[in-house]
């Protein structure tokens, strides 16, 4: 086949219980041309995985999450357009022993400068972008790595590998030593909740099935998607009896047993829901992978549990151990997420780091990056290629000696044009990043609020070892010092210590949603620290607005705001832009509110809509039908249209004034 021989390479693979990566870089018509007569080759059920397969079965990337939990015995992975890491990853996840997993690439030499239609996905930018520095780290992996197999168009085809492993025998469907262990306890335990851990292909869906068979009473299994738990269907058999999240918890089901497969990926407070409903539960994870860790779900959700028992299953299953396919992901994914158990003492030292470190000395940002994986479980392959290659991106690092104890990520924000900015505030236009900056301009009082220029804290952390010395502030005071810049911002769920904690830092609170996070339970909360003087007054401007709608906040949604009310109920300035805004442009209900809640105040027309949802608290669908309007955009164009009446009667020369300058809004460059 064009000089490819692969001969007896499969039936080796099966034999060692290995899987194997074979890269195929080249122009498309010969890195296609190889991957299909490799398919005709070798029998097996070939998945294709690319937006453009030329043979069935195929999916693209974003739709692989669809086939997780079955199982494949060959693939192909076109990254030749774009690169999918955490589809790549999920893909060598469904392989069975014996699989090689097929990449098709550009040639290498030209790849780093090519741009990767991926990076729509995490870059922020509008136009795909080259990503070298991720691009070169894997290709330093794979062609140092002497268990892959890479082939490259012009050069002869690599030897077949001499390495040769003790044949393997897999699993029969007994339990194997850990998962008969973690058995024997699962089965006699009386209430409680445990949880097990592992990385892919250790068995954890099969033990939750065989727990299925064993235990004397009912079972309800949950998961993100039922397509995920065919494993533990297949270990259950008749016993296995599954809900999805939500109609589990809207439902009055009971039983003896809640298992919950891939628990870090359900919304936390969804799952503590579901966690206090019944005596015993199990909750299974990946500890590390393409869906975010699981070992910072340990930290951050487990700990509220007193008596959780927690095991772990190292051994693998599917395939043998030290498997040179899972090796190669793990090792370019930076999935060995562990920190280490004890660091020095020494004095801390918290110092710029850039992405070009990644080039330099990449064991420092690697060390950083693994640091931010154990402290925040939704951190995925998505977060290391904007680490790498996403522009805007900046970093400080604590050490004490050679051991990195802190980090701190920030992107940069702001700098819009007046024009967008205002068309930002109006509704107008969402571009694309600016969570905080945009944020500030859609909800806030202020339609130049995103031209300033910021830096957001999107991740930090503290090795565990080194918590509660002060080293987060100290990071956050090394950024500080590095920019000329209007203000730093962060973006959080509210919880009491993580507000104490930014407040020590020196922000000042300027914003807090109207909605609960699905991930994290808590509503969203905002704050700035200013660093110059049009920082200090957009950030004293937006505290004095959030103090003055704190009363109406609070009452919307039940949260304590960590501020002074000034309850001021007269309509000011700012109110009648606001109004103008949502009446006449595309302003959220959500960000006029408190503004609204005053304009009632201010009239006496009836305004049934705007009452029944204000006043009276009637949700879309009671109000739809109060109305007599058909769907949540009627009602919230009712809802404008009243607010516009009410304008016109309070003053109709002023209304007039601020609906032609909004509508002017959104003709922006």
């Amino acid at each position: 086949m064009s000089g490819m021989n692969l001969s007896g390479l499969p039936e080796q693979l099966a034999r060692e219980g290995h899987r194997r990566l074979l890269v195929l870089s080249g122009d498309d018509t010969w890195t296609q041309q190889q991957a299909l007569l490799l398919k005709e080759s070798y029998p097996g059920d070939w998945l294709w995985v690319g937006d453009n397969a030329p043979q069935l079965p195929s999916c693209s990337p974003q739709a692989l999450n669809q086939l997780l939990g079955r199982e494949f015995l060959h693939a192909i992975f076109d990254a030749r357009q774009g690169f999918d890491v955490s589809a790549f990853a999920a893909v060598g996840g469904t392989l069975r022993a014996g699989s090689l997993l097929v990449l098709l690439t550009p040639a290498l030499a030209l790849w780093p400068e090519k741009s990767d239609q991926d990076s729509l996905r995490w870059s922020d930018r509008p136009e795909p972008i080259p990503t070298p520095r991720f691009i070169e780290h894997f290709c330093r992996h794979i062609s140092r790595d002497p268990q892959v197999l890479l082939w490259q168009q012009g050069a002869p085809c690599p030897p077949m590998p001499t390495h040769s492993a003790p044949d393997w025998h897999p699993a029969s469907g007994e339990p194997q030593r850990e998962q008969a262990a973690i058995l024997a306890y699962l089965t006699t335990l009386p209430e409680g909740v445990a949880a097990v851990t592992a990385a892919r292909g250790r068995g954890k869906s099969a033990l939750a099935g065989m727990l299925l068979r064993r235990i004397a009473g009912h079972a309800i299994v949950t998961a993100p998607a039922r397509a995920a738990t065919e494993v533990i269907a297949r270990f259950g058999g008749d016993r296995y009896h599954f809900m999805a999240p939500d109609a589990l918890l809207a439902s009055d089901v009971r039983a003896d047993w809640l298992i919950v497969d891939e628990a870090a990926a359900i919304p936390g407070p969804l799952l503590a829901q579901l966690v206090t409903r019944f005596p015993r539960v199990l909750l299974t994870t990946t500890v590390q992978g393409y869906e975010g860790t699981g070992r910072g779900f340990l930290l951050k959700f487990c700990a509220r549990f007193a008596g959780l028992r927690y095991f772990t299953l190292s051994e693998p299953v599917r395939w043998a151990a030290g498997c040179p396919l899972e090796r190669i992901i793990a090792e370019v994914l930076l999935f060995d997420d562990a920190p280490e158990e004890s660091l020095s003492q020494g004095e801390i030292v918290c110092t710029p780091l850039e992405q070009e470190a990644w080039s330099r000395d990449p064991e420092l940002p690697a060390a950083v990056y693994k640091l931010l994986c154990a402290a925040h479980y939704r951190t995925s392959p998505l977060d290391l290629r904007r680490m790498m290659d996403a522009p805007g991106q900046h970093f400080a690092v604590a050490r004490t000696g050679e051991d990195v104890c802190g980090a701190l990520w920030l992107v940069e924000e702001g700098g819009l044009s007046p024009a967008l900015s205002q068309a930002v505030w109006a509704g107008y236009r969402r571009p694309r990043g600016n969570l905080v900056a945009q944020s500030l301009a859609a909800h806030g009082g202020s339609p130049q609020a995103a031209t300033l220029t910021a830096r957001r804290v999107t991740r930090i952390a503290v090795h565990p070892a080194r918590q509660r010395e002060g080293i987060g502030q100290a990071l956050i005071a090394t950024a500080r010092q590095q920019m000329n810049i209007d203000y730093l911002s962060v973006s959080f769920g509210y919880t009491g210590e993580l507000w104490r904690f930014w407040q020590r830092c020196g922000f000042i609170l300027v914003r807090i949603g109207s909605h609960r996070e699905a991930s994290s339970g808590c509503y969203t909360a905002m704050a700035m620290l200013p660093l110059s003087a049009a920082g200090q007054d957009l950030c004293q401007r937006e505290h004095q607005r959030l103090c003055r709608d704190a009363s109406v906040i609070e009452r919307w949604n039940g949260e304590k705001i960590p501020v002074v009310p000034t309850g001021e109920a007269t309509l000011n300035d700012d109110d009648w832009l606001d109004l103008a805004g949502f009446a006449f442009a595309h302003r959220p209900l959500s960000a006029a509110m408190p503004s609204l809640t005053r304009l009632l105040q201010a009239t006496d027309l009836p305004l049934s809509g705007l009452r029944g949802k204000i006043e009276q608290g009637l949700d879309d669908s009671a109000l739809s039908r109060a109305l007599a309007l058909s769907g949540r955009k009627a009602v919230l164009s009712h809802l404008r249209t009243e607010a516009g009446q009410a304008l016109v009667q309070l003053d109709s020369e002023r209304c007039q004034t601020l609906r032609h300058t909004v509508l002017q809004w959104q003709f922006f460059q």
